[in-house]
């Protein structure tokens, strides 16, 4: 019994044994592998790219910026910081100065979209985005604002940003109710809005009830009296549409959707 009990224990022992050093050989697999991030400001790209290649990483250089403390071509900036602990083949972002400022930023509003941005490159500069904006009174493609302004002081990056402007679109509006109103306040209304007077049509007048007398019974047997015949009254002309003519109804109605220039017809009595 005693030696199934020790045999046991031994067991269980060398199960303990195994799983410590599983994980220890784990811990030290993952952890070998990590690194951390050496400085780099202040050093030049290729001596940057000697530091992070003898660890397993890479450099990746996706900014440039004007800097009166960095000497040109150095390194500004960087991330991850330094210290990070990050895994071999981690890519390290880098940004460039390109030390002091020293070009002027040219003043390139009014003119076309294309000769400010040869103006642009020509000074070594870069456009950093362009914006349009639809403009009323000012011909389309027509630099309206930029940024950094012409001549600023101290300049972060070597790029410009432009707004552009478009050719506006028709100015919409929402069709007002002309019910009810007389046709020449109406038509008044429309010109001085930029809207136009369509068709004008009299609308018919309502039918009229015609009463009928009661008939009295004929006699049984006697033939049935024909009505007598209503004289043919004269033809008259069509009325016309007048200044004072109310408008019954409209095309396009009120609430719809308009833009300037739509032409508006009328029925009106």
């Amino acid at each position: 019994m005693k030696s199934v009990f020790r045999f046991a224990l031994l067991a269980l022992v060398l199960v303990i044994v195994a799983m410590v050093s599983a994980l220890t050989a784990m811990r030290l697999a993952i952890h070998g592998q990590e690194v951390a991030v050496p400085p780099l400001v202040g050093l030049s790209p290729a001596e940057a790219e000697r530091e992070t290649s003898g660890l397993g990483l890479q450099i990746s250089i996706e900014r440039q910026y004007y800097s009166p403390q960095i000497p040109e071509g150095r390194i500004m900036s960087q991330l991850p910081l330094p210290g990070t602990k990050v895994r071999r083949g981690w890519q390290v972002r880098v940004a460039q100065s390109l030390g002091p400022t020293r070009v002027q930023i040219p003043d390139v509003t009014g003119e076309s979209e294309h000769a400010a941005e040869l103006n642009i490159r020509r000074r070594g500069l870069d456009v950093a985005s362009m914006a349009e904006v639809p403009a009323t009174g000012i011909p389309p493609d027509q630099v309206l604002a930029q940024s950094p302004p012409a001549n600023a002081a101290q300049v972060l990056a070597p790029k410009i940003s432009l707004l552009v402007t478009t050719s506006a679109g028709p100015q919409a509006f929402v069709m007002p109710s002309f019910v009810g109103q007389l046709l020449g306040s109406a038509s008044r209304t429309l010109q001085d809005s930029g809207f136009k007077l369509g068709n004008v049509s009299v609308a018919p007048p309502p039918a009229a009830v015609v009463p009928t007398d009661a008939a009295s019974p004929a006699a049984p047997g006697a033939p049935a009296t024909p009505p007598p015949a209503t004289p043919a009254a004269p033809a008259t002309p069509a009325p016309q549409p007048t200044p004072a003519s109310v408008i019954v109804s409209q095309v396009p109605v009120a609430g719809q959707k308009v833009v300037a220039g739509t032409a508006v017809s009328f029925e009106v009595r």
